[in-house]
């Protein structure tokens, strides 16, 4: 029975709660400074073999999923649950306590006090204060006794329930984390534009995930400033399922696609040295895409046309003027240069083609499940509101003790906060003082 006692009392110390939040923090800031979930080749280079190896096999490079990690916010965890159920039982009697039982010779000794006499007999006096009191907001409860009564008033008590809200938040926040861990996943996948997916591979790039459907790369889009930087990039993404689909949606960085709690990042990009051409009979209105390799051919038999790209020339990697070779076995071939993504006119035989093209690209997304958020934003939520009640409310009280002797009536006026004791000590005379005057008094010397 000791030795529980004594292991009851370790977990319920604060100084152990701050030694646990330490720790956690000093890790994060290393979990923060060392790349997460790199490949063991990375971590060589970057830290040695020797540094890497160790980095490995404690697993600081999969700190937040590591055994120690998890341990320090079990540990956490177990220090905030007996915290709160051994003080829990005090708190709650402070919330319940029936303040007309506090003793007078307490009320006596309170820093906040004041007594006076009223000019009216005990009745009236004791109407007037309780009238006084809901005025400014107090609603009281009265007891009469002999030759005296009292009335007892608070605010905010439930406000002693802050700092517990804020435990159980945190606790909230852990399940919300395990929950994602446990049911979630996260992963990434490149699919070139006009391909398709039902899976993608997972941060170590070793297994793969099976998402349910399949998403379809539509097409990407790259734009550029004027100085030739990346001004951004998109991608026009497909969802199918059943073989129907069910969700188109353009994505870019910062601006993701939900669906059935998968979330598809925009996260980087690939370009080819493949382009695809789209030529289009503006007459029949019949089209044909194809993608054609640099210098290769791409053809159209129905039409009897063939075309290709035979130069270009970008921005680094990327293409953004394509020259084009263009014929219809007739006559001479069409050769001229296109903007990418813009719209070409030739003339063949009397017949009208638009001809678009543009490099081809793979759109890299960053792929995450997580169940769990949900839980996690309602435990932020609850975070914040305890925070708010735990610092910026307190539970207020007064007691008004009214006797009758043989000069006449004596008012005792008693009040206490259990927090932001200067502010209540300003509104504590504030309150005496209308008090005061709606018993037309006069201050005993």
């Amino acid at each position: 029975m000791n030795r529980k006692k004594s292991i009851w009392d370790v977990f319920a110390s604060v100084k152990l709660a701050i030694i646990i939040i330490s720790l956690i923090a000093a890790t994060s800031i290393m979990g923060t400074l060392i790349p997460q979930n790199k490949p063991l080749q990375w971590y060589t280079q970057e830290y040695g073999p020797n540094l890497a190896q160790f980095l490995l096999r404690a697993d600081i490079t999969n700190m937040y999923g590591s055994w120690w990690f998890l341990i320090l916010l079990g540990l956490l965890s177990t220090s905030l649950l007996v915290c709160s159920l051994d003080r829990f039982p005090d708190t709650w009697q402070q919330i319940k306590t029936d303040g007309l039982d506090t003793p007078i010779s307490r009320l006596e000794t309170m820093n906040n006090q004041q007594e006076w006499r009223s000019s009216l007999v005990l009745s009236p006096t004791v109407s007037a204060l309780a009238a006084k009191l809901r005025l400014s907001g107090w609603n009281s409860s009265i007891r009469q006794g002999i030759g005296e009564t009292r009335l007892f008033a608070q605010k905010g008590r439930w406000s002693r329930l802050g700092v517990y809200l804020v435990h159980v938040s945190i606790l909230v926040i852990f399940v919300g984390a395990i929950i994602g861990e446990l049911f979630g996943f996260k992963g990434n996948v490149m699919i070139p534009e006009t391909q398709q997916t039902g899976k993608i591979y997972t941060a170590s790039g070793k297994t793969t995930i099976d998402l349910g459907f399949t998403v379809r790369c539509d097409s990407f889009h790259l734009e550029f400033y004027p100085s030739g930087m990346v001004k951004k990039y998109k991608s026009d993404l497909t969802i199918i399922q059943n073989g129907k689909e069910q969700l188109q949606a353009a994505i870019e960085v910062n601006s993701p696609l939900h669906y059935r709690g998968v979330t598809f990042y925009q996260a980087s990009y690939e370009g080819y040295q493949d382009f695809m051409i789209k030529v289009t009979n503006k007459t029949s209105g019949h089209s044909k895409n194809s993608i054609v390799s640099y210098q290769e051919k791409g053809q159209w038999p129905q039409e009897g046309l063939t075309f290709g790209v035979v130069n270009a020339e970008g921005i680094g990697p990327a293409v953004t003027q394509l020259k084009i070779w263009f014929s219809d076995d007739k006559g001479a071939p069409s050769v001229f240069w296109l903007n990418s993504g813009e719209t070409a006119t030739i003339v063949k035989d009397s017949t009208e083609y638009l001809i678009t093209g543009k490099q081809m690209y793979a759109t890299g997304l960053q792929v995450s499940k997580d169940p769990g958020v949900w839980v996690v934003y309602f435990g932020c939520g609850l975070m914040l509101l305890g925070l708010v009640v735990a610092f910026f409310m307190s539970h207020k009280r007064v007691w008004l003790v009214v006797k009758e002797d043989g000069t006449g009536v004596t008012v005792l006026l008693a009040g206490s906060s259990h927090k932001n004791k200067e502010g209540f000590a300003r509104d504590f005379n504030d309150l005496a003082e209308i008090l005061r005057q709606s018993t037309v008094t006069q201050d005993i010397i």
